[in-house]
């Protein structure tokens, strides 16, 4: 029996993640991601026939998908400023806001300045590399105190063709030399707002990168208060923050640097998203 065409395997894997809330761009990303192709090229294939071996994968990855399995590491991949980034289970997968956090330093600092940059938990790499593919004079540092995310941000910079360094640290442990810019997307969740997590996010992302104690404010307390050893007169600290905490962080903050200049940032949604500290 011939397997189908990849326009029926579209039908086929439709109607069996509809009823848990898939959308056809979720198939069409997994057909994609499985084939190694864009969308046109899905178009140019509706008449051919899916072979055996990405007919069986494609299966078992709608099954996956069904069990709340995050879209993204079922294809290994996700697209962030412009780049392709490698994900894994010990990765957080970026989001589209922490693209704002980048935005936002890239328009308030010179391109013309040999920046040092500090990305600090940086998992995939997301912030510290789309900040070098955008600034190829700043040195971008990038570090995690997860060895295995650690391993994947060092391949994405190597798949990128992008000259940055690394560091396994916890925080600013085995960090050295003053920075220009540190920034942070820390874990920010505190653990009694489980209740209201997505079961993808749950079940699936690394609780490391997710959660923090102290109402999700200790990486933020921490920081505060081990990073001065790094700065200098001028120094920015940025970093994401859950929503409901921006006035909380800005006071951690202003305990730790009274003479700091502390501005809050909302997302495009309107929500404290983004922090920046000017020492």
């Amino acid at each position: 029996m011939n397997n189908p065409t990849f326009f029926e395997v579209q039908k086929w894997a439709f109607s069996c993640i509809k009823g848990n809330g898939g959308t056809l761009e979720d198939v069409d990303y997994l057909i994609c991601g499985q084939m190694v192709w864009d969308k046109t090229q899905l178009l140019m294939n509706y008449r051919t026939r899916i072979d055996d071996k990405n007919y069986q994968e494609l299966q078992e990855k709608i099954e996956l998908y069904n069990q709340d399995y995050p879209l993204q590491y079922l294809i290994g991949y996700q697209d962030f400023y412009g780049l392709r980034l490698k994900v894994t289970k010990d990765t957080l997968i970026p989001r589209p806001e922490t693209e704002e956090l980048v935005d936002w330093i890239l328009n308030d600092n010179s391109k013309n300045e040999n920046y040092d940059v500090l990305d600090v938990g940086t998992g995939t790499g997301a912030i510290g590399l789309a900040l070098k593919s955008i600034r190829s004079n700043w040195n971008i540092f990038l570090s995690d105190i997860s060895e295995p995310a650690l391993k994947v941000a060092k391949e994405n910079a190597q798949n990128l063709n992008l000259d940055v360094s690394f560091s396994t640290s916890d925080l600013f442990e085995k960090i050295e030399g003053k920075k220009d810019i540190i920034v942070s997307n820390p874990p920010y969740i505190s653990e009694n707002e489980k209740i209201y997590m997505d079961k993808s996010v749950l079940n699936y992302e690394p609780h490391q990168a997710l959660f923090a104690k102290n109402n999700g404010l200790e990486i933020y307390e921490r920081i505060a208060n081990e990073s001065g050893k790094l700065l200098k007169q001028g120094s920015k600290i940025y970093m994401e923050i859950g929503f409901l905490q921006g006035e909380a962080v800005k006071k951690i903050f202003k305990d730790s640097f009274p003479n700091s200049e502390i501005t809050l940032k909302k997302d495009i949604n309107g929500n404290d998203r983004m922090i920046c500290v000017k020492i």
